[in-house]
């Protein structure tokens, strides 16, 4: 139930940052109220009003976390859930830190834990993480996927997406669940 973890996350992170987005436009910052009432203490000169500050507005991020109102996530979780979310198509959500694109291509390395052809020769490979993907053009592998082979998947145009199977010539995918 990882992919469930990973899109609970995401819906909070989308619950979050839900402003309306142009096309085009840079995306703005989305920070909660909660926290910026307490980034807000640091302003407070005096250090006992500044503590007081800092107590009541972090039970506040603490309760709000209790409650599912707020998430909390750390670079390294949120490569997870990003990992967890490859090949699907989300709206573009500045839920993943800096929209930089140089950060943003992103290829897949896993196991193949299944695989099996369709009636039209077209593969469909389970990895080990349970994700689906299936073959949407007609090229041949030399060797067949198998269960412990690696496979690197990385984004190609159209909503597709490039594997190279064990090494092998790359034959364009989607994922399906």
């Amino acid at each position: 139930m990882k992919i469930m973890r990973h899109l609970v996350l995401v819906g909070g992170f989308v619950a979050l940052a839900s402003p309306v987005i142009g096309k085009d436009k840079e995306l703005p910052e989305v920070r909660p109220a909660v926290f910026e009432e307490l980034v807000g203490c640091r302003s407070i000169a005096d250090s006992g009003a500044r503590l007081a500050c800092y107590d009541s507005k972090v039970a506040a991020m603490d309760e709000a976390e209790k409650k599912d109102e707020l998430v909390l996530a750390d670079s390294a979780s949120m490569k997870e859930a990003k990992r967890g979310l490859f090949g699907f198509s989300i709206p573009k959500l500045k839920i993943f830190g800096t929209d930089n694109a140089e950060k943003d291509k992103f290829e897949l390395v896993a196991k193949i834990d299944s695989a099996f052809q369709t009636g039209y020769g077209q593969w469909t490979i389970i990895l080990d993480d349970g994700a689906r993907w299936v073959q949407v053009d007609t090229q041949s592998v030399v060797r067949s996927p198998a269960a412990g082979m690696e496979i690197k998947i990385r984004q190609a145009a159209m909503g597709s997406y490039f594997a190279n199977i064990a090494g092998q010539r790359a034959i364009r995918m989607k994922r399906v669940n």
